[in-house]
């Protein structure tokens, strides 16, 4: 039997296609068989070779999305900003990335999922968890955060997003929105100011809420 002499293109393939069909169709809409009838030839065994079943495939995705429009890495750049308004900056460019705001909004049942929803607290701590750190603590140097602890804000900043996603803790528009305005006002008593009235307006206007995550 022929191997594969590039599993990296069979992967990229794979999420290339489950990304489109998952948005067209919606996640829950999605088989794996329908993955395999959009991959011109590739067989549901090549599919399971490299993902155990659709929930990988969607952490794998949500992972290479945010890799390949990182925020953190966008706002290093930006020499004219002070570190809360680089960690400000990185909050509306993630928000910004519809694909991916939609793809969150579709989550899985995690509750009902609890490998995927251990591998995707791990991967949020290993991958954001260090970024946050190093904005806060960059914060404490140019003044506009004040905290005594960085590497714990940087971990309840992480915590906070699990906290939002109605699929983990349901709730309806208005629980989220609630959700948001509590966050922010501890944030700012224990120094870090991150509401403006751009986040306030964009997370006002995010569909987060869909009636079927709390089924």
């Amino acid at each position: 039997m022929a191997r594969n002499k590039y599993p990296e293109v069979t992967v990229e393939k794979i999420l290339e296609v489950s990304q489109r069909l998952f948005l067209e169709k919606g996640y829950d809409n999605t088989t794996i068989q329908d993955i395999v009838d959009e991959l011109g030839g590739l067989t549901k065994g090549a599919i399971y070779h490299h993902f155990k079943s659709k929930e990988e495939i969607m952490d794998a995705l949500s992972e290479k999305m945010f890799t390949s429009n990182n925020p953190f890495e966008e706002v290093k750049k930006r020499k004219d900003l002070n570190a809360l308004e680089k960690m400000r900056l990185a909050i509306k460019l993630n928000q910004a990335d519809e694909k991916q705001v939609e793809l969150t909004r579709q989550a899985i049942p995690l509750l009902k999922n609890p490998r995927i929803l251990a591998s995707m607290l791990e991967s949020n701590r290993k991958f954001l968890c260090p970024y946050w750190q190093e904005l806060i603590e960059e914060g404490q140097k140019d003044g506009s955060i004040q905290t005594q602890y960085p590497e714990e804000l940087s971990e309840f900043l992480v915590l906070m997003d699990l906290w939002m996603l109605p699929s983990v803790f349901p709730a309806d528009d208005e629980g989220i929105h609630n959700r948001h305005k509590f966050i922010f006002q501890l944030l700012e008593k224990i120094g870090l100011p991150l509401y403006d009235q751009e986040i306030g307006d964009l997370l006002e206007s995010l569909p987060y809420f869909s009636q079927d995550q709390t089924d």
